[in-house]
Formats: structure tokens, sequence, C-alpha cells
């Protein structure tokens, strides 16, 4: 291979490297969104109180699988609404899954 095609690949391969680079820290960014961040802790917290309920046996553990599947599946809506915008979630659509989690926490420590 001669020197002119050798910094060909390397410089293709740098700007390759450089492009994930920048590709990563947008999926960082993503992930960390505001409005996905409040979702998704809500759904953790949801989580960790349904655990309690279950151990403090005021639920039982079919209970707490119907609520974990109703979260699980506002999850995957918040995954998907995400993809189809860039990473993100609108406030409308924070709005909608809110209103969802409201109702499965409304059930929780009945």
């Amino acid at each position: 291979m001669n020197s002119k095609s050798y910094s060909s690949v390397i410089l293709a391969a740098s700007l390759i490297c450089f492009g994930s680079v920048s590709y990563a820290e947008n999926s960082k960014w993503e992930q960390n969104h505001p409005r996905r961040s409040q979702v998704n802790e809500r759904l953790e917290n949801q989580n960790r109180r349904i655990t309690n309920e279950v151990k403090s046996g005021e639920m039982s553990k079919s209970q707490a699988q119907a609520l974990r599947q109703n979260d699980k599946n506002i999850r995957q809506e918040e995954r998907n609404m995400a993809s189809q915008n860039g990473g993100h979630i609108t406030k409308t659509e924070q709005n909608a899954l809110n209103q969802q989690l409201n109702q499965n926490s409304a059930a929780i420590g009945k």
C-alpha cells in the first residue's frame, strides 16, 4: 500500500471514530432528556412502591404483577414516542404518560 492510500485509510477511520463518538454523545443526551427522565423516574418510584406493598402484605403478587405490566406498557410507549421524536418526548406526550402513571399510582396503596 502506498503512502497516499494509507493516509486515505487513516483519514476515513478517523472520521468514522469521530462520528461514532458524536453519535454516542447524542444517545446519552437523548436518554437523559428531562421529560424522559421525569417519566422514567416515576416508573422506578412506582416499582419501589409496588415492591414495598408486596413485602408488607398490603398487595398480592398477582396485583403487583398486573401493576408492573401496566408500567412496562407505559415504559414501552415512552420509548416508542422517543424513537419517533429524535430521542425525546414532547410535553403533550409527557402529560399523556403521566396521566397513565397517575392511574396506575392510584392503585398502589389501596
